[in-house]
């Protein structure tokens, strides 16, 4: 009895070191790395595991992928790209888990919560900071809340102290002390929410999903045929969906369920909940949550929103009529040019309605098909272009801009304003990707053609996934040798052109750094 005792004694002791030493790793990342590299190192980490894990794992086919093609997977599961250079049906049962997993760890949501998490730490440390330089010297007037230092990386900021305040320290640092109590009891809450919410809501998509399937002879024929048990296909599908990756177990993508829409309607709110609207949704949730327990926590994080990683009201509203209004211009023009194009051939009015909205929700920016891109015109291509290049959080707000900004704009160099846009490195990646693959630009112009790569690099950056693929049939010099894959149009580039496109996923997954979260509408620089 006393040897258990004294081991459980060690195990705890252990446990309590460990989790200290956690802590303070995570509280001293927090503190000296700039959350660009953060989120650099997370996603090149996340996407070396993901390698590794398929790599040891065994696919359903005897014909093992080359490593390349197995980076490019990995890469484009942990960044929710879903450029796809292997057909989809080659990968086992726990490689699909695999890929599940590296989505839902690469989602916008779940990196959101990592960065709540990171931010407590951060307010936590520098609070204690504050506290105890404040008990060292009171009436040094340098005692500012720490998080002012922050802003720009927390987006938290200090509640600023009138001169008054500074002549009764003891009061002053009694309020502070309560408002940083409360804001990282905000925070903390914010983050559980973040987190029933990203659980929530996929828990029910997966349940609605599985029923559906295991309820229609149609679509559970489908799997059935292809070998894929229903809740891998729908744990993975509501997965990818709401990160807004893109892939389907499928090698048709969602093609092959074009008619079922039942099942695309139980899809499709995935595709909001997880990216677009993901921002109102979590206020939404936590004004129900504020109207039931009635909690101070959940009013200051409504009242505070710029301060707690929220975006305001006002914002959310514009941020809802600008997502509606995208998707109503290219649901009027994609009905009005495809109606009764081949695509459409063997199905009715509602299902024509229904796979019509999917596809252009998707667009912006889950990247999931229920045509084939190939066969839709070269205007609707364009337009799908535009929508792919906008970030998620694109709004039009009606106001003024800042004095500061507009002094800073015209400070800016013409290289500043031109050369360092996002859309001057998108043109450096096209014309990088067109020398690559020059010879096949001369020798297969059907297949590849600038508007195909165009397309092709921006749905990397824009971390969608639309593809035109590949077609044998278009060759002017058929090849004996070619077969038709179910594959992206990049799954067919050298091995140049799909390193320079990893580059293109990464820097997709990580513009929000260099655009201030997508706010402008103009194409030629960011604020």
């Amino acid at each position: 009895m006393n040897s258990f005792t004294s081991f459980a004694k060690r195990q705890h002791r252990f446990c309590s070191v460990f989790l200290n030493n956690l802590g303070f790793l995570a509280c001293f990342v927090a503190l000296n790395f700039h959350p660009f590299f953060l989120q650099l190192f997370y996603f090149l980490i996340l996407s070396l595991l993901g390698y590794l894990g398929l790599k040891v794992s065994k696919p359903r086919t005897h014909v093992r992928p080359n490593d390349l093609d197995l980076v490019y997977t990995s890469v484009s599961a942990s960044t929710a790209s879903s450029m796809v250079a292997l057909e989809m049906e080659i990968f086992s049962n726990s490689q699909l888990i695999l890929l599940t997993l590296l989505m839902f760890l690469g989602g916008e949501v779940f990196t959101s919560m990592l960065d709540l998490l990171l931010a407590r730490y951060k307010f936590t440390h520098m609070s204690v900071l504050n506290r105890s330089s404040a008990s060292i010297n009171p009436f040094s007037p340098t005692n500012e809340s720490p998080v002012n230092a922050d802003r720009v990386e927390l987006g938290l900021v200090s509640i600023p102290r009138s001169e008054s305040e500074d002549h009764q320290p003891s009061h002053s640092n009694y309020i502070n002390v309560s408002n940083d109590r409360l804001k990282n009891k905000c925070l903390g809450y914010l983050t559980l929410v973040v987190l029933g919410y990203l659980l929530l809501v996929q828990f029910v998509g997966f349940s609605l999903v599985s029923v559906y399937i295991t309820s229609v002879p149609s679509a559970r024929q489908v799997l059935k045929n292809k070998g894929i048990k229903i809740a891998t296909f729908s744990l993975f599908t509501v997965v990818s969906t709401f990160a807004s990756c893109g892939f389907v177990p499928t090698n048709e993508n969602m093609i092959i369920f074009k008619n079922n829409s039942g099942l695309l309607l139980l899809i499709l709110p995935h595709v909001f909940l997880g990216n677009t609207l993901y921002p109102p949704c979590l206020r939404l949730v936590i004004m129900l949550l504020k109207k039931v327990s009635k909690r101070e926590e959940f009013s200051y994080l409504l009242k505070n929103s710029k301060d707690m990683h929220l975006l305001p009201a006002v914002h959310c509203c514009l941020l809802v009529a600008t997502v509606l209004g995208l998707n109503l211009i290219q649901f009027v023009m994609f009905c009005s040019i495809e109606w009764n194009s081949k695509i459409m051939e063997g199905s009715n009015v509602y299902q024509k309605l229904v796979a019509s909205i999917f596809q252009v929700t998707n667009t912006r920016h889950a990247g999931e098909s229920v045509f084939d891109l190939s066969s839709m015109s070269s205007a609707i291509l364009l337009l799908f272009i535009v929508m792919m290049y906008l970030p998620p959080y694109t709004t039009y707000l009606p106001v003024n801009r800042e004095k500061e900004n507009d002094v800073k704009r015209k400070e800016k160099s013409i290289v500043e304003c031109v050369v360092m846009s996002q859309l001057s490195y998108l043109v450096i990646f096209i014309i990088l990707i067109c020398i690559t693959e020059s010879k096949s630009l001369k020798e297969d112009p059907l297949n590849f053609n600038v508007l195909n790569i165009t397309l092709e690099v921006i749905s990397a950056y824009g971390n969608v996934g639309f593809s035109t693929g590949y077609s044998c049939a278009r060759q002017l010099k058929p090849n004996g040798m070619c077969k038709d894959s179910w594959v992206g149009f990049s799954g067919r580039w050298s091995n140049k052109g799909k390193f320079i496109l990893i580059l293109v996923m990464f820097f997709g997954r990580l513009k929000k750094f260099n655009m201030k979260g997508g706010k402008a509408w103009n194409l030629s620089w960011h604020m």
